[in-house]
């Protein structure tokens, strides 16, 4: 079964659903519950670790590929709710990064799903020994150029 435009019928039908999903995802990182053991005393423990979040994982919460998720901005009634999940997911990653925990990883997901990208100027300014439109600004300049253009 497809769509009319093509492609399989979306999973979420409603932008509540959809954004019941979401919401569910950043809670699940924010309140991330990680368990463990003690040798020393013999006790198990647990502690909340908040995971970072990530457009891979949010996929992953919601059942989508990447791509999939992706394919849900482009339905006008999703745009504002992936918009912002995807700007939450991005504040979170840079904020990481500002931080200085896995900034190679952090460049690397900025770039690829965020559009960022590193800033390169050129200065292309060309410097001469004599300016190229000395002479030129009056007629005598223009025909002497002239002449010497035809000597050549």
């Amino acid at each position: 079964m497809t769509t009319p435009l093509g492609g399989p019928p979306l999973k979420y039908k409603t932008v509540e659903k959809i954004q019941k999903a979401i919401d569910e995802y950043f809670e699940f990182c924010d309140n991330r519950l990680v368990k463990g053991y003690d040798n020393k005393t013999n006790t198990q423990f647990a502690y909340i670790s908040p995971e970072p979040y990530t457009m891979s994982g949010l996929a992953y919460a919601l059942d989508l590929s990447r791509q999939g998720l992706l394919n849900y901005k482009r339905k006008d009634k999703f745009v504002d709710a992936i918009k912002k999940a995807r700007r939450k997911v991005e504040t979170d990653v840079e904020r990481r990064l500002m931080e200085g925990r896995a900034t190679t990883g952090a460049i690397f997901n900025l770039k690829n799903n965020f559009a960022w990208r590193d800033k390169t100027e050129l200065d292309a300014t060309v410097r001469t020994s004599k300016p190229l439109l000395d002479g030129l600004h009056n007629n005598n300049g223009l025909k002497k150029a002239r002449q010497t253009k035809k000597e050549d």
